[in-house]
């Protein structure tokens, strides 16, 4: 063993190599598993990042479940209320995996300028709402406040702000069609607060107020909503979380997954598991090919010794080990350099935002990273043991070769 460790590491230095060519195609090999890790880090580090981004604001803004009256109406606006008093409000004792829950309500409106109108869908929120959840996302102003009595605080996007030409302070003057009236009914409210999500399908429409403005214009009492926005643990299972949360809110309400809700987009989400994994598989299979290539090259350049060390008795897979352990440093120099400029690429997005896109597509603004310690070991451990499993096969051409054809070999 150590015969063969000390033989191995004489072959890994470049100056034991006999040709400049078999020291560039082993160098090449180095770099191919240096770019491969490179590009495989960058690949699960921005999938992985923008899985967990997109979920968490889609949740954040939409709650990972929604309990809402079991009328069949897909729409965003609350049209029935349900009764403010359930055994599942504000704890939901009977599904522990439930940390919040928090009563909702939507109504559309029009807001109308001197020079423009836009719709809009005026979210109610009560006192019971958790902004800490989008806190991330507010850019000017504060929350509005929502504890005491009721007022005209709002929060708005700044898509909409942008849009429509407000700023913070604006009033706003909303008006809703009312079905028993002729006349609309309006609703003016003080711009306190300003958020960018970069989550288009919200930013566009969605505008934050008192949740008793929605009961006063929809004519509800004061203990009716329009829904419960559930949030869980776990997303990773949410579905059957929310399996249990249906069997206990009663016969007459439904709940629903943000999965659900918007299917396009997590649909969207899963296809970057088959991306990472293509682009993980192709770097692996290079980067093998290349070792293969290189490993041949070895063979081939020591010849002579292999056929001197079968002629003093050592065995084939003695032979074999000594230019597999060659090729496990050569894998090792390429995984240590790849991990070192792959995450020093991760870090740098993390803390810099070099690379941006286009939230209309990704909904965010630059490209979130997210790697942890399990993925960069799985992630090395299997590039290693699949590198090394393929150079067993062309190690094999070493017991091929005869020691007497071998020490004239030149």
């Amino acid at each position: 063993m150590n015969l063969e460790y000390f033989i191995a590491k004489r072959l890994s230095g470049a100056t034991s190599y006999k040709s400049s060519a078999s020291t560039t195609i082993i160098k090449i090999a180095i770099i191919a598993i240096v770019i491969g890790m490179v590009t495989m880090i960058i690949a699960i580090a921005t999938g992985l990042g923008l899985q967990k981004k997109i979920k968490e604001k889609v949740s954040a803004f939409n709650g990972d479940i929604l309990v809402s009256n079991f009328d069949g109406n897909n729409s965003q606006e609350t049209v029935n209320p349900i009764p403010l008093q359930q055994d599942f409000y504000p704890d939901f004792d009977a599904v522990p995996e439930v940390t919040h829950v928090q009563a909702v309500a939507t109504r559309a409106g029009i807001i109308r300028t001197a020079t423009d109108f836009e719709g809009v869908l005026v979210k109610g929120l009560g006192a019971d709402y958790d902004w800490n959840r989008i806190d991330d996302y507010l850019v000017e102003g504060r929350f509005p406040v929502f504890t005491e009595g009721l007022n005209t605080e709002m929060l708005i996007s700044r898509y909409l702000a942008n849009r429509l030409g407000f700023k913070l302070g604006d009033k706003v003057i909303i008006f809703f069609v009312d079905n028993n009236s002729d006349i609309p009914r309006q609703l003016r409210l003080d711009i306190v607060g300003i958020y960018e999500s970069a989550y288009q399908e919200f930013d566009k429409v969605y505008l934050m107020a008192d949740i008793r403005h929605i009961q006063r214009i929809n004519r509800w009492e004061k203990d009716e909503v329009g829904a419960f926005e559930v949030f869980v643990d776990d997303f990773d299972k949410v579905q059957e979380i929310n399996n249990r949360v249906y069997k206990n809110t009663g016969s007459f309400l439904r709940s629903i997954t943000v999965i659900e809700r918007n299917r396009n987009i997590f649909d969207w989400v899963k296809l970057f598991d088959f991306n990472i994994g293509l682009i993980i598989s192709i770097m692996i299979i290079v980067a093998g090919i290349n070792m293969i290539v290189a490993l041949l090259v070895l063979i081939l350049e020591r010849t002579r010794m292999i056929g001197i060390l079968k002629a003093l008795g050592t065995s084939d897979w003695s032979v074999r080990k000594i230019f597999i352990y060659n090729a496990m440093y050569l894998i090792g120099m390429g995984l240590f350099w790849g991990n070192l400029i792959g995450l020093a690429f991760v870090y740098a997005q993390r803390y810099f935002g070099i690379i941006e896109l286009d939230p209309e597509t990704y909904y965010v603004r630059v490209a979130p990273v997210y790697m942890s310690f399990g993925h960069i070991l799985l992630l090395n451990l299997s590039v290693f043991v699949l590198c090394l499993l393929m150079l067993l096969i062309p190690s094999y051409i070493i017991t091929k070769i005869s020691p007497v054809k071998s020490i004239r070999f030149e």
